[in-house]
């Protein structure tokens, strides 16, 4: 196993100066299916910033905290929020996160005095420091303004004084590139310099039972002087990236597993047109575009190999977890269900986890936004649950 393949072995304990290694193999965490039902316990109030549809809120609230006060500032997702979470005690702050006052959030809350959240949670945008946009050139130089989030959140974790944070984002933040790493570090000296300890990990979802396959980085910590939350352990455990992940003891949730008997109705467009839309159906489960390369052995040869982005013409294999599903997909863009056409939202909302009754306001486009931003709620679960459990 090479030096980046065994970044992801053990967590980090934070430092203002990380260890520069690329998280891989060795993910060690625990899940299950669960209930998609609220905790009727509390572990305090929580705070949310960059909230999106609700993932890691819904995920933080069965985990036993009350989400009081949410930040959200695209119309459609502040909607789903206020559609599901009848919590709030009032509605969704719709700002800029940079124009939020933290005495605001803490009012909204219902916190008054020296009265402090016991969570903050957080996964700031992560276009700055994605996987998919290295190819820009002014990202890979750390041009880009949204990087700035990072620190709209440090700065409330700094304000607010909660007892405990989490904070998520795209893996690649941990990547040594002129992009990521000045970010990172900055990132963690500023926890650091607020008064807290803290350690990160990169988490693969479907080592919690999700039925997907989606590595996400999470930062949990705790004010100074109190124990540092550890990342929970997995049970469940498979192959990715042609790597054993998790608890080879119990197999990933498979997406044949997760759709089993859910009945859907047929979606406008859901059927793959174009120019290539007619090449989907001879696709086996679980293979892409390569299908009609010369080195898969296909007679007349349709594409080079290697010359599309692997989710390219992509489609589920039931007998896995289903690929990372993105906000954003082009026309040609999986993955695509086995029976060669788009997924359905019903079909989403299980393969990250979302209950059947989670309702989402806006388009077909806006919907699969949300869902493709949003955390899986079993994944924040678990890892709520650790940081609730931390001492």
């Amino acid at each position: 196993m090479s030096e980046a393949d065994a970044g992801c072995a053990e967590a980090k304990v934070c430092n203002p100066v990380p260890p520069w290694r690329l998280p891989s193999d060795g993910l060690r965490w625990q899940t299950s299916y669960v209930s998609s039902k609220r905790s009727e316990t509390s572990a305090g109030v929580a705070i949310s910033l960059f909230s999106g549809a609700g993932g890691l809120d819904l995920g933080v609230e069965q985990a036993g905290y009350q989400v009081r006060a949410a930040v959200e500032h695209h119309r459609d997702a502040a909607d789903t929020m206020e559609k599901n979470f009848l919590g709030l005690p009032g509605p969704v702050i719709r700002g800029d996160i940079l124009d939020v006052e933290t005495a605001d959030l803490l009012k909204a809350a219902g916190l008054r005095g020296r009265t402090r959240p016991d969570l903050l949670v957080g996964g700031p945008p992560c276009t700055p420091f994605s996987k998919s946009g290295f190819w820009l050139e002014w990202k890979r130089a750390g041009l880009d303004p949204d990087a700035s989030l990072l620190q709209a959140y440090t700065r409330v974790l700094r304000e607010a004084r909660p007892r405990k944070f989490i904070l998520e984002n795209v893996y690649a933040l941990t990547y040594n590139n002129i992009a990521s790493r000045s970010a990172f570090e900055r990132l963690l000296r500023e926890i650091d310099e607020a008064g807290y300890d803290c350690s990160w990990k990169v988490l693969h979802a479907a080592d919690y039972g999700v039925p997907q396959a989606r590595p996400r980085l999470f930062i949990i910590g705790a004010e100074r002087g109190t124990a540092v939350p550890s990342h929970p352990s997995a049970s469940h455990g498979g192959t990715w990236e042609r790597r054993n992940t998790g608890d080879l003891g119990r197999p990933h949730v498979t997406a044949g597993e997760a759709l089993d008997g859910l009945v859907s109705d047929p979606e406008a467009a859901e059927e793959v047109r174009g120019q290539y839309g007619a090449l989907l159906p001879e696709i086996p489960p679980g293979e892409n575009y390569l299908y009609y390369t010369a080195e898969r052995g296909y007679p007349d040869p349709k594409f080079r190999w290697r010359s599309r982005f692997w989710s390219f013409l992509l489609k589920l294999d039931p007998d896995k977890p289903s690929p990372t599903i993105q906000a954003q997909p082009g026309p040609n863009i999986g993955p695509f269900h086995w029976d060669s056409r788009r997924l359905r939202v019903p079909e989403l909302k299980r393969l990250f986890t979302f209950p059947d009754e989670f309702e989402f306001v806006g388009t077909r486009a806006s919907v699969q936004a949300q869902l493709g931003n949003s955390v899986p709620p079993l994944l924040a679960r678990r890892v709520a649950e650790a940081v609730r459990d931390s001492g």
